[in-house]
């Protein structure tokens, strides 16, 4: 009888997770893919690769940490209005708390800040 080595069970590689994630958050809201690139910071070339799966989001580069941002802000958008046409809208929609459209408002690091953070105070009022 031959022994049969037993492979670990494989874990999933973080980066096509969130790579995945933030293609998928974007399609739900809506998000253009020239859109998407200005909020991770990388090439509108960049995003189309990483629709077809060519590309996947590189941990050591800053593009890691606003991938998590605007996952962050997807989720948290979730939880607050429950459905992704009032996401859509509330994106969309003068903001007076963040003086401005949050759409607008993600295309830039700071933006994408002040939105997850406002949007985390939602959705865990004191």
């Amino acid at each position: 009888m031959i022994a049969r080595a037993h492979s670990p069970a494989s874990k999933p590689d973080p980066a096509a997770v969130l790579t995945k994630a933030v293609a998928r958050a974007a399609e739900r809201l809506e998000i253009s893919r020239g859109l998407l690139a200005k909020i991770l910071g990388v090439s509108a070339p960049t995003v189309s690769r990483l629709y077809s799966g060519d590309y996947k989001l590189d941990e050591r580069r800053k593009e890691w940490e606003l991938a998590l941002l605007f996952v962050r802000v997807f989720r948290s958008l979730d939880a607050v209005v429950g459905d992704e046409q009032t996401a859509r809208q509330w994106l969309h929609s003068e903001n007076r708390g963040l003086r401005g459209r949050p759409i607008d408002l993600i295309a830039q690091t700071e933006g994408l800040v002040r939105v997850a953070h406002y949007l985390d105070a939602s959705r865990a009022p004191i």
